[in-house]
């Protein structure tokens, strides 16, 4: 390493322990339909407060939920973040990491804050594959493994419409054909729409889900910056989501103001899109509350300008308090900086009553808060289309004694069998959680 680059990973180091900040509220203080916003606790170097990664110890596993078990469907895989359950069963699993993105590590924060991510297991190449799972004999293990899609460009979210497979590149929509059954495609996508890429994007993870009547497609874009400090001419047609006409390939912006949306899912019982969101960093350990939310056509969530409704976030500048005034508030906070990315609905579940109706989410895990939020898969119980009272962890056990991340939950869905599957992309495992025998 560089000397000067080494003095002064030392010297932010030493700020860090220095300045001290750290939560006064409680992860659940941060939850519900209704949570605590303190004041923002900006300072000079932002809190990094980083689990490193050190993956699972042989015959060590997560801790579920009571009369549930937890044991491991697929081992050895390659940054598996992101699940898709075929309608013959199989499973494909994204395994994935960041695309070069130049641009954003320049300076000396993007140089930290490389350095910060890489220690929290997110530095590896990409794999730029997915990879078919099967359980053919239905034990709970998958015990036939295939590349499916290989050579794309980080992909992440994954749908099937008829035979058309989309898959969610970190810079395009692609197509492809699809015939059941099969456990390996070796013909070509074709481009739907560019996603927005290029030397930056901050936040690369694009999802992909369709309507129910299949007509159109809805891709969700994250923000090229943490409160637009990168400038909003670089976050064009970002921290959206996309509603994509899947004969033609235009689109328009269904909801925009969602920092980071990843998960999304349709509510069973209303039939409301729903989405998990990232909101933003570095103004103390208890804010900004991640978030689920139904999204409402043509709604605008808040970002860059405030964040949870109409909270001003005076750090950017030049503020548009027209746009603010439009912004509506989150349905459901689910903890500050818990990283929440994973979202399926308990439509198909056969968990235990108390898992019946709700939403699951897989928590990533924070960087900017001391101590510790997320690294867990949590419950949130539905009624009558809408969250009903607190979270219910599912599965926990993350971290070790020594606050080191053995695993980090990414996407959550349910399998042909109704049991909860959860890819780990620092343990390199899809963990199934199932009803206790």
């Amino acid at each position: 390493m560089h000397k000067t680059r080494l003095a002064l990973l030392i010297m932010v180091a030493g700020t860090l322990a220095a300045c001290g900040e750290s939560s006064t509220l409680q992860v659940s203080d941060g939850t519900g339909p209704s949570p605590k916003l303190p004041e923002p606790n900006k300072t000079l170097i932002p809190t990094v407060n980083i689990a490193p990664a050190i993956g699972w110890p042989e015959g060590v596993k997560p801790t579920a939920a009571a009369d549930t078990q937890v044991a491991a469907f697929a081992e050895g895989l390659d940054h598996p973040r992101w699940l898709y359950v075929l309608p013959n069963g199989d499973v494909l699993v994204a395994e994935t990491n960041a695309p070069p993105k130049p641009d954003d590590s320049k300076g000396i924060r993007g140089w930290v804050m490389e350095k910060v991510m890489g220690r929290a297991g997110a530095g590896v190449p990409s794999p730029n594959r997915i990879t078919l799972l099967r359980d053919a004999d239905h034990d709970g293990v998958a015990e036939t493994r295939t590349v499916f899609l290989e050579n794309l460009n980080s992909p992440f979210g994954m749908t099937l419409v008829g035979n058309d497979l989309y898959v969610a590149d970190s810079d395009k929509l692609l197509r492809f054909a699809y015939q059941p059954g099969e456990t390996a495609i070796k013909q070509a996508g074709t481009k739907v729409v560019d996603l927005p890429g290029g030397p930056l994007n901050h936040h690369w993870t694009k999802n992909v889900v369709a309507s129910k009547d299949g007509s159109k497609l809805y891709v969700s874009v994250g923000s090229n910056s943490n409160v637009g400090e990168n400038g909003l001419e670089a976050e064009q047609g970002r921290a959206a989501i996309w509603e994509v006409d899947r004969a033609s390939g235009q689109h328009r912006i269904f909801a925009s103001g969602l920092r980071n949306p990843n998960g999304m899912a349709w509510e069973p019982q209303t039939g409301k899109l729903w989405t998990a969101v990232n909101e933003r960093d570095e103004i103390g350990s208890d804010l900004v509350p991640d978030y689920i939310t139904s999204v409402k056509d043509g709604a605008f969530y808040g970002w860059p300008f405030s964040y949870y409704g109409q909270h001003v976030d005076v750090r950017v500048n030049p503020q548009n308090l027209d746009l603010v005034a439009k912004a509506i508030a989150p349905d459901y906070a689910v903890g500050p900086h818990t990283a929440s990315l994973g979202l399926t609905f308990a439509e198909g579940s056969k968990l235990p009553a108390q898992f019946s109706h709700g939403a699951f989410i897989g928590q990533h895990g924070s960087w900017n808060r001391k101590p510790h939020s997320g690294y867990k898969v949590i419950f949130v119980p539905f009624e009558g289309g809408q969250p009903k009272g607190q979270p219910v962890d599912v599965l926990t056990g993350f971290l070790d004694k020594d606050e080191k991340a053995m695993g980090r939950p990414v996407g959550v869905v349910i399998d042909q069998q109704g049991d909860l599957l959860v890819a780990d992309d620092v343990g390199n495992k899809v963990w199934r959680v199932s009803a206790a025998k």
